[in-house]
């Protein structure tokens, strides 16, 4: 692929729900530009931007994926973001490296979450936009149907450009709203033709809709308009172009990707409408010596600043760094700044890629998208620039984790190569977290959901870790309620010095207060450097529980009397008496068990609010309030035992088909209930009994 000057570069965003069409899309637009001879398809596994095995494997995208063409002189960079919603940070890192986006939403109901999430991300950024309906070939395709949402929705900026020309078997081609002139046929083969008889007043009542909107994009055409006066062909074709560019204006336009239909009037509208990135404007960030806001000019000249939005990690490859240059020249053996990081790399082999198929190129220029193997220390979200020139350039942070797993190896050998495994596979995906529980000694892998962990349980396989998910275990504690005491006596005689040691203590509540020993010994029953071994042996005794093997929290021990032998007491013996002094005395002590609960916020529209509370009411939930955050969306405030939590990720998507969000913090520790505690403690010795 040649070199394009900055003017003749579109970087361009693919973005809508899962099952939309967005990678047919591509996949069309890429064989009606020439780039691919053979037309690809998703359900195959043969679709250019579906290269992982497991996109192949899903039928569903995963990673951003680039695909680039050439369309009338100008290169078009088409970024495909996945749809699928555990992946929605993708959506961001592709924002980020656009200038324009492409809406795709499917012609038989109205758009979905998917699309209303990459709407809004994009409208935030006044990125000029298109919606492309799709699967205008399937049966129940309905294109006014779907505009008629979009502008309830959106309002009139909302332009339908185009009308289809029949639908599901009998699609054929469109009407032009701009040009009123029907285009029959598909990919290149498109013949213009008249309005057919049956669409003329149709396409005349949707023209009206169409120079609404175009109105809209001008001060001076809107005041021409509501005074009545009919605008021009060149004043419709002006008020569309500068509407477009500040984003009042989202033209509509109609297709199948399957049936190649559509596709050239998409890429006009992309040649022509969607800035380049000149046009776009100079780029921002900051200076990461001084913190002073930095500006650079999207322009060769200018000193290089390259922002990194997708990382690979590849078994065999290495790491594969995807990276659009926003200003200067990034050339292959070049030394850069990773600003982000305070380090510099090396620039090895440079490439412009489509798909998983690379083409080596030498420098990538101001404007472009490319790609670099095995930078030592850059991730996803870092800046590259020049060394004298540093800059930070911003960037969307991933969404933080919000579904847990735990995992185990399968055996000792997967066990080791587990840590590292982990460690390269959160490199590549910033959306993914990994720890150590301290309280249940799990290992707990964090992400978007369950495909998204199911995906990092795969990818761990590639670099030779075979692990399984198990059940996560709730971190529950146990305290008491009563007060009781007794005698722990360990007394061991085996032939030579035996083991001597005992103890008489009382517990009692503590509550907020931790463990809290006192030595309450006098006359010296038991002497005084056998003492701290006493305490040590409750408090170990204390974490393995009494009821379920959780640790007791929130007691008060006094030891108060003892006995010791001359010869054969010893540390050892008083830390085992104490043991058993625990032991015999905690279960008297009426102990309950605690579970954790937690704060949990809510955000949802306010239809689905009532839906919300109800299920966490079955959750246990204490709802604490609510509050109107405006656009139709409430925040619920609500706290809800961890124990009900671990798949609420999953259910609150259901319950709200995608539109809710959620974040928890640690709030406090109460008594578990009655009925509940009694099946968790009976868990327990089932599974003592099975390991015995």
């Amino acid at each position: 692929m040649r070199s394009y000057s900055i003017e003749a570069i579109r970087n361009v965003g693919l973005f809508g729900h899962q099952g939309s069409g967005k990678t047919s899309l591509a996949e069309a637009l890429l064989y009606t530009t020439g780039a691919i001879d053979r037309l690809g398809r998703v359900d195959d596994g043969t679709a250019t931007c579906d290269f992982d095995p497991e996109e192949q494997r899903r039928h569903i995208s995963i990673n951003i994926a680039l695909a680039p063409c050439e369309w009338h002189g100008t290169k078009i960079n088409f970024v495909d973001a996945p749809g699928y919603l555990d992946f929605v940070g993708e959506v961001g890192s592709a924002l980020d490296v656009v200038e324009a986006a492409i809406l795709v939403t499917p012609a038989q109901g109205a758009p979905e979450v998917g699309f209303e999430i990459a709407w809004e991300m994009a409208a935030s950024r006044n990125l000029p936009r298109a919606v492309f309906v799709n699967k205008m070939d399937r049966e129940n395709a309905d294109y006014q149907g779907v505009v008629g949402a979009l502008r309830q929705r959106y309002g009139n900026t909302i332009a339908p450009l185009q009308l289809p020309i029949g639908s599901a078997a009998s699609f054929q081609g469109v009407i032009d709203l701009v040009e009123m002139k029907a285009f029959i046929g598909s990919g290149k083969e498109v013949t213009c033709v008249e309005i057919p008889e049956e669409y003329k007043e149709e396409a005349a009542r949707y023209r009206e809709l169409l120079v609404e909107s175009a109105a809209e994009g001008d001060d001076e055409l809107i005041e021409k308009f509501l005074s009545g006066e009919e605008l021009t062909h060149d004043e419709v074709v002006r008020g569309l172009h500068e509407g477009i560019d500040a984003g009042k204006v989202v033209p509509v336009l109609c297709g199948s990707a399957l049936k190649d239909i559509g596709m050239t009037d998409l890429l006009d509208i992309i040649v022509h409408e969607f800035p380049n990135p000149l046009e776009f404007g100079a780029v921002h960030g900051k200076n990461p010596q001084t913190g002073a806001e930095e500006v650079r000019e999207a322009s060769e000249s200018a000193p290089l600043a390259a922002l990194v939005f997708k990382t690979i990690a590849d078994p065999f490859l290495g790491t594969l760094s995807y990276f659009r240059v926003k200003s200067g020249v990034i050339k292959m053996g070049s030394t850069v700044l990773n600003a982000s990081r305070g380090k510099e790399e090396r620039v090895g082999q440079l490439y412009f890629v489509r798909g998983k198929n690379q083409e080596p190129t030498s420098e990538i220029k101001a404007g472009d998208i490319g790609v670099t193997a095995k930078l030592a220390d850059t991730r996803t979200g870092d800046t590259l620039c020049d060394p004298a020139k540093p800059i930070v350039l911003d960037h969307t942070p991933f969404p933080e984790p919000v579904f847990e797993q735990a995992i185990v190896a399968k055996s000792k050998v997967d066990e080791d190569k587990m840590g590292p495994a982990l460690q390269r596979v959160a490199v590549a995906d910033p959306a993914f977290r990994y720890y150590r529980d301290p309280e249940t000694g799990q290992t707990v892998i964090a992400g978007a959901g369950e495909t998204h962990l199911a995906i990092v349980v795969e990818r761990l396989k590639k670099f030779g870790a075979n692990v399984e998910v198990v059940e996560r275990k709730v971190p529950y504690r146990e305290t008491i309620k009563a007060k009781a005491e007794g005698q722990g006596k360990h007394k061991k005689q085996t032939g030579g010095r035996g083991q001597y040691g005992d103890c008489w203590i009382r517990l009692e509540p503590n509550p907020g207060g931790g463990i809290e020993f006192v030595d309450a010994i006098v006359g010296g029953v038991i002497p005084r450097q056998f003492i701290p071994a006493v305490e040590k042996g409750i408090r170990q005794a204390a974490e393995t529980g009494v009821l379920a093997g959780y640790p007791v929290v929130d007691f008060k021990v006094t030891c108060y009397d003892g006995s010791y032998h001359e010869v054969d007491s010893s540390e050892a013996a008083f830390i085992m008496a104490g043991i058993l002094a625990f032991n015999n005395v905690a279960p008297k002590a009426n102990p309950v068990l605690l579970e954790p609960i937690l704060n949990v916020e809510v955000v949802v529209p306010s239809e689905m609010m009532g839906d919300v509370m109800s299920d966490l009411s079955t959750r246990r939930g204490r709802i604490l309030g609510n509050e109107s955050l405006g656009n139709g969306r409430m925040l619920l405030r609500a706290q809800v035992p961890q124990a009900e939590m671990l798949r609420y990720a999953i259910d609150l998507r259901s319950i709200t088909r995608g539109r809710g969000t959620f974040s928890t913090s640690f709030s406090h520790y109460e008594e578990v209930p009655a009925h509940i505690a009694q099946s968790i403690i009976a868990k327990h010795k089932q599974e003592m009994a099975h390991a015995g």
